[in-house]
């Protein structure tokens, strides 16, 4: 009992310290010295209080932990505290680099399964295929464990071996043996060309070297003779890091041209960024595609690109997030990133949608409203705005899924039909040429038919809601008769909603089974004849005169 009871003194005393020490870090100007140094005694004072007196012994680390984070919710969702533990995953996000087998994983059920090898890493190379289930690794069952059980088991230093077995549908149990590699994920997962005319380049992050993959790409791409237009693919791209995006910019735009500035609250860290080299091609036409997913970094490019005029945005409204994050060593190997400027795009205009400082009553956030928005000039006089995101040039509205489709993706039950195939079929078309045939469709009718995937129609949940209505105002039992008709007439067959949606699963199904033998590139070859964001910017490539007259026109939005 002494002994607890020293421990817990020798830790306050280290706390004030430790509080002490922090102080000096501040700048001492008047009352803002006091408020920390008063504050600082008053949670190291409380923490002691909470560590002696509570009922339960306390996990202090696990509570510290709790009190910064809800400190730093309040200020941003991009302000965090990263912990040792947290440091590995922080730098591969960062760099796209680690010590693995080159795979993503994801749950079914009891076990986790590969859901996509990497083209050219040790899974691929072993022949680890989607929809293998990882039953065992190092001889001990991973039933029951979580995706980031597995995937800290599977990462390692390069060189080192790990052994697996899988259970693969059609051969049973199989025992792998895995050499470890370095593993970059690479920010140009495919590029290619469309058509005879038209190359397009997926970014999907701006981890290190971003930028020159892209020049990479297109340099490539300009060896075909009859290339006159790129695409340029940055929806679903959360960002990452700012240079890259200049860099990016770079590929298209002149050498010394400003791209991006930075202000924050520490006047010496404001920065313009311009670029710094000659770049591949600042003449053929450009389209960036863009959606919701696509933020930070991907607005710097798409809005840039488009203060410039040197390209169309073709899509949806980006996110708007228009800040950037700094990274500050902490004591103990730990790390703060946290958000130190707001970011500009050439013409003036800043993109963030969500006012952090200042929050509502309730600790909400609001958008910052239409009203103050502010009007902005492109380089050739068109309109842009700032204050929500880079609004595209050509507006393509998103088409959702039908429910079934939604369930039959949700239900794993696609996924689990390509496993079936692949394990049928040792080879197709190119991803590009390959098609379903309507016995393949048949046959996966046939498959789901026992399955589990009922959903409710829009319908359906309107009428249930009147029935909730209903009841709670007393006027149910007046309409029960009428209600129970209603909702038989609404009763779905779903094997008739599958032949109702039959194109769109068909799309779904050959994208998947074509994953299972191209890898990554299939996710988008097999998918541009029913990408309309895709077909939009081929539509606008090919008519010249509509493309050239968007980017001189003073456009009103």
């Amino acid at each position: 009992m002494f002994n607890h009871l020293k421990q817990k003194v020798r830790w306050y005393y280290l706390l004030i310290a430790f509080t002490a020490l922090t102080l000096f870090s501040f700048s001492n100007n008047g009352n803002n010295y006091f408020e920390i140094s008063k504050n600082l005694d008053i949670f190291a004072t409380l923490f002691r209080e909470i560590n002696t007196y509570y009922v339960d012994d306390v996990d202090v680390g696990k509570l510290m932990r709790k009190a910064i984070d809800e400190m730093l919710n309040s200020l941003d969702p991009y302000t965090n505290y990263i912990s040792e533990s947290e440091i590995e995953d922080f730098r591969f996000q960062m760099t796209g680099q680690y010590g693995g087998i080159g795979a993503q994983v994801g749950q079914k059920g009891d076990y986790v399964v590969i859901t996509d090898p990497y083209e050219g890493f040790p899974a691929q190379k072993e022949d680890l295929r989607a929809g293998d289930m990882i039953i065992e690794i190092e001889g001990k069952s991973t039933r029951n464990k979580t995706t980031s059980d597995i995937s800290k088991l599977l990462k390692g230093q390069p060189g080192t071996k790990v052994k697996l077995k899988i259970k693969r549908e059609g051969a049973g149990e199989l025992d792998k043996v895995l050499t470890r590699e370095e593993i970059h994920v690479k920010n140009v997962p495919y590029y290619g060309m469309i058509n005879h005319e038209t190359g397009y380049i997926k970014l999907q992050s701006f981890t290190n070297d971003a930028g020159k993959e892209v020049k990479d790409a297109l340099t490539e791409l300009k060896k075909n003779q009859g290339l006159k237009s790129i695409i340029l693919d940055v929806r679903g791209n959360p960002g990452g890091l700012l240079h890259e995006a200049v860099n990016i910019v770079n590929v298209f735009v002149p050498q010394g041209q400003e791209v991006v500035s930075t202000k924050g609250k520490v006047k010496e860290w404001d920065k313009i960024y311009r670029t710094l080299n000659p770049a591949v091609d600042t003449e053929i036409p450009l389209v960036v595609l863009t959606n919701r997913g696509s933020a930070s970094a991907s607005e710097i490019v798409s809005g840039s690109i488009q203060d410039l005029d040197r390209g169309i945005v073709i899509g949806q409204k980006t996110f708007g997030k228009g800040l950037v994050q700094s990274t500050r060593p902490l004591s103990y190997n730990t790390q703060l990133k946290v958000t130190t400027a707001k970011y500009y795009t050439p013409s003036g205009r800043c993109i963030q949608a969500l006012d952090y400082s200042h929050r509502n009553e309730d600790g909400s956030v609001g958008a910052v409203p239409d009203s103050l928005k502010k009007e902005f000039k492109t380089r050739n006089g068109r309109k842009v705005y700032d204050g929500g995101g880079v609004d595209p040039d050509v507006i393509v509205n998103q088409i959702a899924l039908s429910k079934i489709a939604e369930s039959l993706l949700n239900r794993q039950l696609i996924f689990d039909y390509a496993t079936i195939y692949r394990s049928k079929n040792e080879r197709i078309e190119s991803a590009k040429a390959f098609k379903l045939t309507e016995a393949d469709f048949n046959d996966f009718k046939k498959f789901v038919s026992d399955k589990d995937y009922g959903y409710s129609t829009e319908s359906e949940r309107a009428l249930e809601n009147l029935q909730k209505k209903a009841r709670e105002e007393k006027y149910f039992d007046a309409i029960a008769i009428t209600y129970e008709q209603l909702k038989e007439k609404l009763k779905h067959d779903k094997e008739s909603d599958i032949e109702k949606n039959k194109s769109e699963i068909i799309d779904l199904l050959e994208e998947e089974i074509a994953r299972r033998y191209y890898f990554q590139k299939a996710r988008y070859e097999a998918s541009f004849a029913h990408d309309e964001d895709v077909q939009q910017a081929l539509k606008l490539l090919n008519d010249g005169s509509k493309y050239h007259s968007l980017l001189n026109a003073t456009l009103k939005k």
